[in-house]
């Protein structure tokens, strides 16, 4: 898709959920609104609930995994163990003469189109800088001041102001949590420990909604495995035969692999591994987004976190590119290992009567970005008229109840089969405007069904389910309702 298309469509979804109440920058009646925090708004806060839920059934429970609820604000001991407070940093850059910050990875990419890895040191970056001559994008002045600014939000706890951190991903609760989770819940590994909510970066140049925000969520899980046992994973027997779409490195496209031909290659190092990837690829076919929009791209040594011995990103093709939505990480004994040394506290446990330091795989998925790949995957512009064809279990309205004419005793019969609906399902009740007009505002939406009460409905207690997608029209009695609508719902 050409530029100006791709704007066109990102700009469409904003104009959605700005105006449908999807979600909508914070402060933002205040001039003085710092970027890169966002509201969800009615329609967001059901989508986002619907697509947790889904989350929750089709990863951590169809696997076994167990779930925490961990403090957003962590001792700074958590992240010297952790490597952050020294490695969790961007590139920035100054403007000699108007003083304005720009992190520098970006803004070379931007200006130059050559990809900057994560691990790009400074004095390459400076030499990229003399060599395109990229100057301040406001003023034209010289950048000087080549440094790495932490992302990090410091926090001062209590009367003395003690350093800590609001954490800048999920999954640091569950590393030090593992200990007694793995003692209260008498787990035996390998298993895996999900979490789910808010983390907070510093970023320098917040961007794109949802994309790239300082408050976002995360839906994290931590699989615990010891490394000698990482293809001794029954749970993988079923995966084998399972085509995973990889981007490896050196490969400029994608290619359809089995997990065992994955595994017989080497490019997947364990079974282990193979099976989540497999999990969470299903995933986002399950959510509504098509195999040929989806890839796990591999990453080098210069891409990887500083952590990750082994990583590939799971990546949703859209009109803006493609983007990252979870980071699938081997992460080694990074994570108990630096906790141990810090903390004092001993982080192996027994497998077989065995003294194990596990490993941890990883699968940190950003909600607020899938929400976004959602939406745009759903939005549907042809004719003119926007549809938002979300799969049903998505919907954040599933039935809309419509009265063909907003008067008695159409109106009265309406409300009384919305109250009917509303406990056991996400029900709204309309009678301003057309019944077109009205159809047309429930499409944009999402709405899967709307239901029309008429002059019929009147005497015989039948009423017109209009399915979206199909523009069909049933006639459907009142005592069979609420059975057709979980039929069609799923």
């Amino acid at each position: 898709m050409s530029e100006p298309e791709g704007s066109r469509k990102y700009g469409e979804i904003v104009r959605l959920a700005l105006e449908r109440g999807f979600f909508m920058p914070s402060c933002e009646i205040y001039g003085d609104a710092p970027a890169g925090f966002w509201d969800y708004g009615p329609l967001g806060v059901d989508l986002k609930r619907k697509f947790i839920e889904f989350w929750r059934r089709e990863l951590v429970k169809r696997d076994g995994m167990l779930e925490i609820d961990g403090s957003q604000v962590l001792s700074k001991k958590v992240f010297q163990a952790s490597g952050h407070l020294e490695s969790f940093v961007d590139p920035i850059a100054k403007c000699e003469q108007c003083r304005a910050i720009y992190r520098l990875d970006k803004l070379i990419e931007e200006k130059t189109g050559i990809h900057v890895p994560e691990r790009m040191n400074l004095e390459e970056m400076k030499r990229l800088i003399e060599e395109h001559d990229i100057k301040c994008g406001k003023c034209g002045g010289k950048l000087i001041d080549l440094s790495h600014f932490n992302m990090m939000f410091r926090l001062g706890v209590g009367v003395i102001g003690a350093d800590a951190y609001l954490r800048p991903e999920t999954c640091q609760n569950i590393f030090i949590d593992f200990l007694r989770i793995h003692k209260t819940m008498r787990r035996n590994l390998p298993f895996a420990i999900a979490q789910v909510g808010k983390s907070f970066r510093n970023e320098i140049s917040p961007r794109q909604g949802l994309l790239r925000m300082r408050e976002f969520y995360q839906a994290e899980i931590e699989v615990f495995f010891n490394p000698k046992k990482a293809n001794e994973f029954p749970k993988a027997d079923p995966m084998m035969d399972y085509e995973l779409r990889l981007k490896p490195l050196g490969r400029d496209e994608t290619i359809e692999i089995t997990c065992k031909e994955a595994l017989d290659s080497g490019l997947i190092s364990s079974r282990l591994i193979a099976y989540y990837l497999s999990l969470i690829q299903q995933f986002y076919e399950k959510a509504g987004i098509s195999r040929e929009k989806i890839r796990l791209r591999q990453l080098g040594d210069d891409e990887k976190a500083f952590y990750a011995v082994e990583a590939w990103d799971l990546e949703v093709e859209t009109s803006l590119g493609w983007i990252e939505l979870v980071a699938c990480n081997n992460r080694g004994g990074h994570d108990l290992g630096g906790h141990q040394r810090f903390s004092g506290h001993e982080m192996e446990v027994l497998d077989d009567g065995e003294k194990v330091l596990p490993h941890v795989f990883e699968l940190s998925m950003g909600v607020d970005r899938s929400i976004y790949c959602i939406l745009e995957n759903a939005l549907d512009l042809e004719g003119g008229k926007p549809v938002l064809r979300l799969p049903p279990h998505f919907a954040p309205i599933e039935v809309a109840v419509l009265p063909l004419l907003s008067k008695e005793p159409f109106t009265s019969k309406a409300r009384e089969i919305y109250e009917m609906l509303k406990l056991d399902f996400d029900v709204e009740y309309d009678e301003s405007g057309s019944i077109g007009r009205r159809y047309l505002r429930f499409d944009e939406v999402g709405v899967p069904i709307c239901i029309t009460i008429d002059h019929q409905t009147l005497e015989d207690d039948t009423v017109t389910l209009r399915f979206r997608d199909s523009s069909m029209q049933l006639r459907v009695d009142l005592g069979e309702l609420a059975e057709t609508i979980k039929n069609h719902l799923g």
